[in-house]
């Protein structure tokens, strides 16, 4: 049986002569119909949208097209491609499972979950979190663009944030909402004005009314500004905090592999000399290794010349950056 949400979406849809939100909901259904293997009827409701005209531009309503407020981003990375904590891994391939097992869940009237809080400072894995995900799940990342969202205007950002959320409650995606903070900052702040507390109102509601195939991804810097009715709403809370030495070295390890690098020191020696750096900062290391290794025709990486000067460079940098 089709999905409740799904239907009701599709005839209010159809009550409104909304014709762009019928073709979603159709295609949301399609979608649905495939994972349940029901493919007579994905296919049969996939030729009904083929052989039906599209709706004419000027029918569309303002701010529901797909590129306003949310920016789709091509996966590149795997869960097996992270190197995060044995308990968060754990946690996002159970997602995982649940959703490609929804149906077994539906039949004892379980929903899959899928609203996840990342937590953790900057260049710990929860922008590639997101992207894991939607890879894992082979569904699309959609990203909250918020400079289309938020505006001066009273009362408008809770309108396009609300129009943004209805264009990705008609598809299979990870709705990936970075800086969370931004949209979700504590109420009883005595010096935020209403339209905070709207705002943040709006953005629960909408939280809430996400159909489950609708794999939402918040991430913050700062879980201490997020609003205590914010962390309810969200099944896992995943802690990603900065990499241990032996992480970071695994971490290295798998860089190398994936690169096609070669060098004299091992990664445990190279990652010494580089600190107590995050994923990301790591990886940009091993990258501009390896430009300046192709640049030099050094492809196996035996120069100790190009490594000792990469080195250098990148401590010389990080002693700027501390100077600041």
């Amino acid at each position: 049986m089709a999905r409740a949400d799904l239907l009701l979406q599709l005839v209010q849809a159809a009550l409104t002569h909304d014709e762009r939100r019928v073709r979603g909901s159709v295609e949301a259904l399609a979608s649905e119909e495939r994972l349940k293997r029901h493919t007579v009827l994905a296919d049969e409701l996939t030729r009904l949208l083929r052989t039906s005209p599209p709706p004419p531009n000027s029918h569309r309503q303002p701010g529901h097209q797909h590129t306003d407020g949310l920016m789709e981003v091509h996966p590149k990375r795997r869960l097996a491609d992270l190197a995060l904590p044995e308990s968060a891994s754990e946690d996002l391939w159970a997602l995982v499972e649940e959703q490609h097992r929804a149906d077994l869940l539906r039949a004892y009237n379980l929903e899959p979950r899928h609203r996840v809080l990342l937590i953790g400072p900057p260049g710990n894995g929860k922008t590639s979190c997101a992207e894991a995900l939607a890879a894992e799940l082979a569904v699309p990342l959609l990203v909250l663009r918020y400079e289309k969202v938020i505006t001066s205007y009273l009362g408008e950002t809770s309108l396009n944030l609300g129009r943004v959320l209805d264009e990705a409650r008609l598809r299979h995606c990870v709705l990936f909402l970075d800086e969370f903070d931004t949209l979700a900052k504590e109420r009883g702040d005595e010096h935020d004005t209403g339209e905070v507390k709207r705002v943040v109102s709006t953005l629960l509601m909408q939280i809430d009314q996400l159909p489950s195939h609708v794999v939402v991804c918040a991430a913050t810097n700062h879980s201490e500004l997020l609003d205590r009715a914010v962390w309810r709403r969200f099944q896992l809370k995943l802690s990603l905090p900065n990499p241990t030495r032996d992480q970071r070295v695994r971490f290295a390890q798998g860089l190398r592999e994936r690169l096609g690098m070669g060098y004299e020191r091992s990664p445990r020696t190279i990652v010494d000399r580089l600190g107590s750096i995050s994923y990301a900062e790591l990886e940009d290391f091993f990258l501009e290794l390896r430009r300046r290794q192709i640049l030099a025709g050094d492809l196996d990486g035996e120069s100790e010349e190009l490594l000792t000067k990469a080195l250098s460079s990148w401590n010389n940098r990080a002693r700027g950056t501390e100077g600041d």
